[in-house]
């Protein structure tokens, strides 16, 4: 690794979880994997083998989706592994757990969304979200350099993009989208001395699946 870089990062998408078979809107609703999902951490997991990917060290979600992905990857590569609940899913409030037919049915898209209006009525904005990500980054920044594997979850990798990447919240949910499939990762190098944070890969992930 360059002398000059403090840290690599991998942040990586948990695999398809039980919540995404059945299209539901998941946020905290702890959901496990399907054997689909485990079937693409153990492919990722081979593949990085292969290619002799390592890390230092990994840090997850505790949500099982995430938590299980983690556990699956970090076995293989003997990663030491630990859990912080900052890279937790979006809370969505009421929605959770819910289908999207219910979900839409019961908690209507407003005509106009702030960054702060609340998701599910009882939820985190995107705003807090935002906020929670720069959190996120502070935590990594300040911990021993090397190479970090992140295991979390599409709405949390966004607003980590944006955090990362100087992109602002705006409203109506509007602006760009880092579709982060089951098992999609991206890679980051972070320059210390001149506050650059370099995206050097995006994986897509595995295909054929929904968004959060």
């Amino acid at each position: 690794m360059n002398s000059s870089v403090l840290h690599h990062v991998v942040f990586l998408r948990h695999g398809e979880s039980v919540g995404n078979a059945e299209n539901r809107f998941q946020g905290h609703a702890d959901f496990p994997l399907t054997e689909r999902g485990r079937a693409q951490a153990r492919a990722l997991a081979e593949r990085w083998q292969a290619a002799g990917v390592t890390f230092d060290r990994a840090v997850a979600s505790p949500l099982l989706r995430a938590r299980q992905t983690a556990e699956i990857v970090c076995a293989a590569l003997g990663v030491p592994l630990e859990f912080d609940p900052g890279w937790m899913e979006i809370n969505n409030g009421r929605m959770a757990g819910l289908t999207a037919e219910e979900g839409d049915r019961l908690f209507p898209r407003p005509a106009f969304t702030t960054p702060y209006t609340h998701y599910g009525e009882t939820g985190e904005s995107r705003w807090q979200l935002y906020l929670r990500a720069g959190a996120n980054i502070q935590k990594l920044v300040d911990s021993p350099p090397g190479r970090i594997l992140v295991v979390a979850h599409g709405g949390i990798l966004n607003m980590t993009m944006y955090a990362l990447l100087n992109i602002p919240v705006q409203a109506n949910s509007s602006g760009p989208r880092f579709l982060f499939r089951n098992t999609a990762f991206a890679t980051f190098e972070y320059h210390a001395e001149r506050h650059n944070w370099y995206l050097v890969g995006f994986d897509s992930g595995a295909p054929e699946e929904e968004a959060e």
